[in-house]
């Protein structure tokens, strides 16, 4: 057993502060002893707190934030942790130098002047991977840890709760409204496929050009903006495919999310979902912003329920051989007691 300090200082919703909850929990799970020490927000203290941990709350703010560092500082040096795992650039470059081991995790293609004091790198794609050695790294100090998703039980979302026929072939895209996200070119797509309606689930500074562009595409009767949702899993129980029509995706969380759901994916094949989807067998992958591709993938999956079936079981075999909570907490904690030795 390897004593752990994690610092995560990311916004209120995204993918990466999604599965650094996820993985807390695992390790928590898993007899591991950890300290967590989060940029303040309630409602992720209330659930690490259902999952075991007593979270620690730190200003991590900007500039003029005078606070966090010598805070942080204290609290390593009380808890005196083998390993301070770090998440994405904020944390990373607010955590103090010690008698310690620092790793930072990272799932995108960020600014590495931040990471140049880590002793590791953690890259949840191999494409990152390869990416961080190719920037300087030394392949020894780049390591490849998958996420992995929660597999809930959830009662389907109500399809009259939103304003849904029960018979309607239902597609459902998640994340952050911005343009790297593509939704644009999926409301593209949607006035291509006739017939099926869309769940879009997320918040950003897109919505209201994501919403003009429903109005003037004739597409308001079947289109949701559903905001940022906590029923993820109900949501997936109700649909009938995810979409990722990403631009720039470095990974796909949602994707495995799906998977663990037994939900067949149509995505962009932006580097994240390349990596993960095998073509035809795991999801049907379609040119990044591709709005005539991306309409007659999800009208064949919403058309042939064989082949939504066998996408779906592919994506979930792929889930539970290599996605699964058991195969990544095993992993992590391998890696964080070699790192530590």
């Amino acid at each position: 057993m390897t004593r752990i300090l994690q610092a995560m200082a990311g916004a209120h919703h995204g993918g990466a502060e999604a599965f650094f909850e996820r993985l807390a929990g695992g390790l928590h799970r898993a007899g591991e002893e950890q300290k967590i020490v989060i940029r303040r927000d309630p409602e992720r203290v209330a659930r690490l707190r259902r999952a075991g941990l007593e979270p620690v709350e730190l200003v991590f703010g900007g500039r003029f934030d005078f606070t966090t560092k010598p805070k942080l500082r204290r609290i390593i040096a009380a808890f005196q942790p083998r390993v301070v795992l770090t998440w994405m650039g904020r944390a990373t470059h607010l955590c103090p130098r010690g008698d310690f081991v620092h790793v930072a995790r990272l799932g995108g293609y960020y600014d590495l002047r931040y990471f140049r004091h880590c002793d590791h790198l953690v890259a949840n794609t191999h494409a990152l991977q390869a990416w961080l050695v190719a920037q300087g790294w030394a392949k020894d100090r780049v390591h490849y840890l998958p996420n992995f998703a929660d597999v809930i039980e959830a009662r389907p979302v109500a399809r009259v709760s939103l304003d849904t026929p029960d018979d309607a072939p239902v597609a459902l895209a998640l994340g952050r409204l911005h343009r790297n996200k593509g939704f644009d070119v999926l409301l593209a797509a949607l006035a291509r496929a006739p017939g099926l309606y869309l769940w879009l689930a997320g918040e950003g500074e897109l919505e209201a050009a994501l919403k003009r562009q429903v109005a003037m595409l004739g597409l308001s009767g079947r289109v949701r903006f559903l905001g940022w949702r906590q029923d993820v899993p109900a949501l997936l129980a109700a649909c009938d495919m995810l979409v990722c029509p990403s631009r720039s995706e470095p990974l796909g969380n949602t994707i495995l999310e799906a998977w663990a759901a037994r939900r067949p994916v149509v995505a962009a094949a932006s580097s994240g979902p390349a990596e993960l989807i095998v073509d035809g067998k795991t999801g049907l992958l379609v040119p990044i912003e591709d709005a005539d591709g991306l309409a007659a993938a999800m009208t064949r999956v919403a058309q042939d329920k064989a082949r939504a079936s066998d996408l779906a079981a592919g994506g979930h075999a792929a889930y539970q051989a290599q996605f699964g909570e058991a195969h990544v907490v095993a992993a992590y904690r391998d890696f964080v007691a070699t790192v530590a030795r």
